[in-house]
């Protein structure tokens, strides 16, 4: 029987994909000592230096767990350095609300913020809470209550339309299909 010399990389289509090759890929192992397993999460060796260590999953957090990044600092440099990592970072906290997270860390519209302060609520409030405040509320405000009180009318209106916002907002998840 006649062996074939033929590769799978000629003419069209091609049968392996493309960047793909027959050698064998090359491993970096953890640089713990004795362990065989793929280093494939970098940890810095010094702060402020591009050298890394490379390490399997577990001892990556190993070593996270033990590395003081303000080490040798007095107090006055580590919070210098906290401030310039904070400014350098600034990115990162304007598009947390892309985040999968909570309700108060971005996750409602600013008009949503502004009713549950008209309300009286925490940002992470839920909407039973919110019923609930406005319930009393507008019980404490309502026209029939405070006849004649132009105040207790505006803060009324202004209860009404914070609820609305929130109920509609509610509304808006309750469609939204879960991830």
């Amino acid at each position: 029987m006649v062996r074939s010399t033929r590769s799978n990389d000629w003419g069209f289509p091609r049968w392996r994909g493309y960047g793909s090759s027959r050698e064998a890929k090359p491993v970096r192992l953890c640089d713990r000592d004795g362990c065989d397993r793929p280093g494939d999460r970098p940890a810095p060796k010094a702060p402020n230096l591009p050298d890394r260590w490379y390490f399997c999953e577990e001892h990556a957090a190993e070593y996270n767990r033990n590395w003081n990044y303000f080490e040798g600092l007095n107090e006055a440099e580590a919070r210098q350095r906290e401030e310039a990592e904070r400014r350098t970072a600034n990115g990162y906290a304007e598009s947390s609300h892309y985040a999968w997270s909570g309700p108060g860390d971005g996750t409602r519209s600013r008009d949503e913020m502004r009713a549950l302060s008209v309300l009286e609520l925490d940002p992470d409030a839920d909407f039973d809470a919110v019923r609930v405040a406005w319930r009393r509320m507008a019980k404490a405000n309502h026209p029939d209550v405070c006849p004649g009180d132009a105040d207790a009318a505006k803060r009324f209106q202004a209860i009404q339309t914070a609820y609305e916002v929130l109920k509609a907002a509610e509304d808006r998840r309750q469609l939204r299909p879960a991830p």
